[in-house]
């Protein structure tokens, strides 16, 4: 059963961050949308393996992925994508380093939040150990949209 608390703190992690991509520009959503998409599928696939690994622990009884894991990918992983690759696609360092601020935070920083809200804790995972699952697919992102950029200008 999911408790009112996890219920409102779901729907405000999808609907906020989907709610930004309105001031991102028609042309930008359009650019990188594949490779958000991309990697939002690639972070659902990651979700189920921890998921069953057991790696963190949402606090409500009775585990389930979609009330769990599917609103962290579906809520702020793509849209804070998109964002990183409107302001530092082209640029690898300015692109990593936006990567580092905004993985770190979530590993070092926001992840204690949530245990202190009683929404999910790290269950077998260090907060370095998270930040380098959460931060390796980063490049995965951003290789995927170079081959798009480059596929796009011979089409």
């Amino acid at each position: 059963m999911i408790t009112k608390r996890h219920l409102l703190f779901n729907l405000a992690i999808i609907i906020i961050p989907w709610l930004s991509l309105l001031f991102i520009g028609k042309q930008n959503l359009k650019r990188y949308s594949f490779a958000g998409i991309f990697i939002v599928v690639f972070e659902i696939l990651n979700h189920v393996y921890g998921h069953r690994r057991n790696w963190w622990k949402f606090y409500d009884k009775k585990k389930s992925f979609w009330k769990d894991e599917l609103p962290f990918s579906v809520g702020p992983y793509m849209p804070l994508s998109l964002w990183i690759l409107k302001y530092s696609f082209g640029n690898f360092n300015k692109f990593t380093s936006l990567n580092v601020i905004s993985d770190g935070l979530f590993a070092f920083v926001f992840i204690d939040i949530f245990k202190k809200m009683k929404i999910i804790s790290l269950r077998k995972l260090g907060h370095l150990q998270f930040f380098l699952y959460l931060h390796y697919k980063s490049y995965i992102l951003y290789g995927f949209q170079t081959l798009y950029e480059k596929f796009r200008k011979v089409a």
